[in-house]
């Protein structure tokens, strides 16, 4: 079981398997020395980390980690300083507790050479005293959604919660809401009370919204270049205000509400691409979809209040969970159909129970969504999540509502189940070259030329 407080994460952009992964990694790895003997440490980073590692900020977030910095709870007053020490005084306070000599350009290796075995964003970090021998050595992995775990460990197979009413796929989440009269968003709300209460329940979900609600309205109010070379301007802000200025003379055409949709997702995923401050929604890179489809219910649907908000988190956080157990959410293990679609169908879930859905449609939903999205590459231009990243988010909005729509103006009963989409798109990932992964090494990334 995967929680929907651990698929949906406060943190940091510009990506949650490139930043907020390797972050955590380091900063568990530097928590556990014993640091009065270390008196220096290395990073390794190999497959899609050290392809577009640099643009994705890895380093940086390699760095803040090690001084023993979290995404969740990172001290936006200390960054500038932690890396200042880095880069200029080539040192570092090791997890915040013993100053070490850090050079950051010899410290951090971006391997191109050493294949990554076990997952393609690997991290190998190794403690030195002062004789030169390692006092410590781990391999980490950064598996898509912020999730890390070291190498031979399997995600969540440490002793966790017990949760009432478990699930693996979704015939099982299905079977059970049926026997037990729940709705998915009921069924997962008693998951979820059962390990935090009820009312850490509600405080976790109005945090969630406040906190992607937030980002999504910083974005719409900022405007200029965004970091990376590429000149990327920020459009959101622009576009939103002549958006408005459009309902103000009554200029409306009829196609009006998918250009909102389409700027609260760009406005999120600015956001993101200036390292801002953004909820993992299953990861950074896609986490636009989710907040732009839930300002649209909250906006522009009659009835909708805090009770739906909070039915839409649980049940896309339940869709999202399939998709991490028995498939992707990678970029780099899957491409982008395992990040941009998956957003697409949580977030059609999500707004189908917010609707009113059944369980047979809100499934329904979900498959819809993600069946037009197989395939999917991750191709970032630069290695930046920039081009194509910010307006897929805004096409993967699009998407959710119109399968949403779709299922609701059917019965639920469809032909390709959920289950057999989620294999379908994890069966895709494997056979996809690795170029197309988050390499920078093909599709746009090639045939993009900079004059």
């Amino acid at each position: 079981m995967i929680s929907v407080f651990e698929l949906f994460k406060i943190g940091v952009g510009p990506s949650s398997s490139h930043t907020v992964g390797p972050m955590r990694a380091a900063a568990a790895f530097a928590g556990a020395l014993a640091t009065e003997r270390v008196v220096s440490v290395r990073v390794q980073l190999l497959g899609s980390l050290a392809f577009t590692g640099r643009g994705h900020a890895t380093d940086r977030a390699v760095i803040l980690g090690l001084a023993g910095q979290r995404p969740d709870t990172l001290d936006a007053t200390q960054v500038d300083q932690i890396l200042r020490g880095a880069h200029e005084e080539r040192a570092l306070s090791l997890a915040g507790r013993r100053r070490i000599a850090f050079d950051p350009a010899k410290d951090i290796v971006f391997d191109y050479v050493t294949p990554a075995t076990s997952h393609p964003n690997t991290l190998v970090l190794a403690a030195f005293d002062a004789a030169g021998a390692v006092v410590a050595e781990e391999i980490w992995l950064s598996v898509g959604g912020g999730f890390v775990v070291r190498e031979g460990e399997v995600l969540g197979a440490s002793d966790g919660p017990a949760y009432p009413l478990p699930f693996r796929d979704a015939r099982d989440l299905l079977s059970l809401a049926a026997t037990n009269g729940l709705s998915i968003a009921e069924l997962v709300r008693r998951n979820e009370v059962a390990v935090h209460g009820p009312e850490a329940v509600e405080a976790k979900l109005d945090a969630l919204l406040a906190a992607m609600f937030a980002c999504l309205d910083r974005g719409l109010g900022r405007e200029g270049e965004l970091p990376g070379g590429l000149k990327v301007q920020r459009r959101a802000k622009a576009i939103f205000a002549r958006l408005n200025e459009q309902v103000r003379r009554n200029a409306r055409a009829a196609h009006e509400i998918m250009d909102f949709v389409s700027v609260y997702a760009m406005a999120v995923n600015e956001e993101n691409a200036a390292g801002g401050q953004v909820v993992t929604a299953p990861t950074n890179g896609a986490a636009g979809v989710i907040p732009a489809v839930l300002r649209y219910y909250r906006d522009h649907c009659e009835g909708a209040g805090r009770e739906g908000l909070h039915g839409f988190l649980l049940t896309a956080g339940a869709i999202g969970a399939l998709f991490k157990l028995n498939a992707s959410i990678s970029g780099a293990e899957v491409g982008c159909q395992g990040e941009v679609g998956v957003a697409s169908s949580m977030a059609a879930a999500g707004l189908c129970a917010a609707l009113g859905g059944a369980n047979g449609q809100i499934e329904n939903a979900a498959e819809i969504a993600m069946e037009h999205h197989l395939g999917m590459t991750c191709d970032p231009v630069g290695g930046l999540v920039q081009i194509p990243c910010i307006e897929r988010n805004a096409f993967g909005a699009i998407k959710a509502i119109a399968a949403a729509s779709l299922a609701l103006h059917g019965d639920g009963s469809h032909k390709v189940s959920l289950d057999q989409v989620i294999a379908t798109m994890r069966q895709t990932g494997a056979d996809m070259q690795t170029k197309y992964k988050e390499t920078s090494l093909g599709g746009l990334a090639v045939n993009f030329v900079e004059c």
